[in-house]
């Protein structure tokens, strides 16, 4: 059984053919405790840009304490944009396509 950290981002693995965004959502909201060198060391040995990126998108939305711990500058993050999702909107910061409700929270929160 995965701990709590390397289980998210395989979950994150499975957006959008074998997961939902909202049921990921609901799910990160829970994770308060993670442990922020774990999850520091989960992503420096995580080899697919698309999981870090939707990571860091669903860490920013949830703000809990560890998120402030984890600088995305120290990750490799790939570069260009990604598509994952057809009608949605490329997340400003992380430069992935999410549904259009996790680019708009991002917005209104910096406006």
């Amino acid at each position: 059984m995965s701990a709590p950290e390397r289980a998210i981002m395989e979950a994150m693995d499975e957006l959008p053919d074998h997961e939902s965004f909202h049921n990921l959502d609901m799910v990160f909201e829970s994770l308060t405790t993670l442990r922020p060198k774990v999850l520091s060391a989960l992503l420096h040995s995580c080899k697919k840009i698309k999981v870090k990126r939707l990571f860091f998108v669903f860490a920013d939305r949830h703000d809990h304490p560890w998120r402030k711990r984890l600088d995305p500058a120290e990750f490799n993050l790939g570069s260009g944009d990604r598509a994952l999702v057809t009608g949605g909107k490329i997340h400003p910061r992380y430069r992935i396509m999410v549904p259009e409700a996790f680019v708009k929270a991002e917005v209104d929160d910096g406006a």
